[in-house]
């Protein structure tokens, strides 16, 4: 495979999961992300570290911008965002933004590229919590089905999409990583790399 990784499988989710059922609701909490990136309108999201905002003057949209904060959902989801930084300490690299996905039944997120300096220099991982029957991610001309319990990373810089063919909701923890230099599995260098 070119554009995909699969990182690891059997992954202890059920803290990740314990968390998601203690707060239903918070999926309603902020639905910016589907209201303003149209690819994504098919999708809920739970913000668990974001773009730190405001934004720099200048600055229009946040992928270009580095720096993250915790998101105040976060609060409720200690377990998951240790679960993204043991990933990040565990290849030595930065935990950038957090979110939980959950693509609706028969929907799609449409094809796209995550543009920007922020993206350019990270690495993209998805950790499948739901999708019983996988969930299938073609980025270019490949196409993976995840399977739940399994993470992996893929090249986000390139062209990509995704279905949800069920009759339930599809649940990914999707996270960024910042890489050692030289180390990245799809990121590409940037000369003033932060430390």
């Amino acid at each position: 495979m070119s554009y995909f990784i699969r990182i690891a499988e059997n992954e202890n989710i059920s803290p990740i999961l314990a968390e998601l059922d203690a707060s239903p609701d918070i999926w309603l909490a902020d639905t910016s992300r589907q209201r303003n990136v149209r690819c994504q309108r098919n999708t809920l999201n739970i913000f668990l570290r974001s773009a730190k905002k405001p934004l720099p003057p200048g600055k229009s949209n946040a992928n270009d911008i580095h720096e993250s904060r915790i998101a105040p959902a976060a609060r409720v989801f200690p377990r998951t965002l240790q679960y993204c930084q043991r990933v990040a300490d565990a290849i030595e690299g930065q935990l950038g933004r957090a979110t939980l996905v959950s693509l609706q039944p028969e929907c799609k997120v449409f094809p796209h590229i995550d543009m920007g300096e922020y993206y350019r220099v990270r690495d993209r991982f998805h950790l499948v919590l739901k999708s019983p029957d996988g969930s299938p991610l073609t980025t270019e001309g490949e196409t993976v089905v995840m399977q739940e319990r399994e993470l992996w990373v893929f090249n986000n810089k390139a062209r990509h999409w995704a279905e949800n063919q069920s009759d339930k909701p599809r649940v990914h923890l999707i996270f960024d990583v910042l890489p050692p230099r030289g180390r990245g599995f799809y990121a590409l260098p940037f000369d003033n790399q932060p430390d």
